[in-house]
């Protein structure tokens, strides 16, 4: 069986960028090459208002764009079991409340790694998720 993998939004984000073309494709690559993919309903939500607000799409394109997601990712609930958790994340590894979520949801689901843009980079959380950023070789080359 394939490591599970969970994906912050920021990952999913670029796949609707044009204007960061190597991000782009750094993401689609990832998502591609895992077979256990995992997000959260709080992904969903955050996708949502950013494509929205920074994208200015509109509601029925943002709908469409969740219904592609959702057939590509298996999708996790936050629980309030989810948050008291990411509290607990929050006050050990001092992330935000938002990524402790995320690390929260990952953990619950047993994922062995989250890829996202905005936290450490190889970092191990409670010695079972290990944090990927997988635009770190773009950073390199620029």
């Amino acid at each position: 069986m394939s490591a599970k993998v969970f994906f912050d939004t920021n990952v999913l984000v670029y796949l609707y960028s044009i204007d960061e073309p190597e991000k782009q494709q750094a993401a689609l690559k990832v998502i591609e090459q895992s077979e256990n993919r995992w997000i959260s309903t709080q992904v969903l939500s955050e996708l949502s208002n950013t494509l929205r607000k920074k994208f200015k799409l509109e509601y029925d394109t943002i709908a469409n764009v969740l219904i592609e997601i959702q057939s590509s990712f298996q999708v996790i609930t936050v629980q309030p079991s989810t948050i008291e958790h990411a509290l607990h994340l929050a006050q050990t590894y001092r992330y935000s409340y938002y990524d402790s979520l995320i690390l929260g949801a990952s953990l619950e689901i047993n994922c062995q790694f989250l890829y996202s843009e905005d936290m450490q980079h190889q970092q191990v959380i409670d010695q079972n998720l290990t944090i990927v950023n997988p635009f770190k070789t773009i950073e390199h080359q620029k």
